[in-house]
């Protein structure tokens, strides 16, 4: 099952929605590029398995 989520561009700050697959786990790790100035952000993603709620910490790349 997947969801979106929201996260800020660890460069420019801008928002981002992306993909969240529910079913991978409670703690995910994975890079995405922003989609404003296409950097790459390091995405550490925390699902609460009871209430579904989703954080999302970003980081540059490297």
């Amino acid at each position: 099952m997947q969801t979106t989520a929201e996260y800020f561009c660890a460069y420019c700050g801008e928002p981002n929605l992306t993909f969240v697959d529910l079913s991978a786990g409670g703690q995910q790790t994975y890079t995405e590029d922003c989609q404003v100035c296409c950097r790459p952000n390091v995405l550490y993603i925390r699902v609460d398995e009871e209430t579904l709620d989703i954080e999302i910490d970003t980081e540059y790349e490297g």
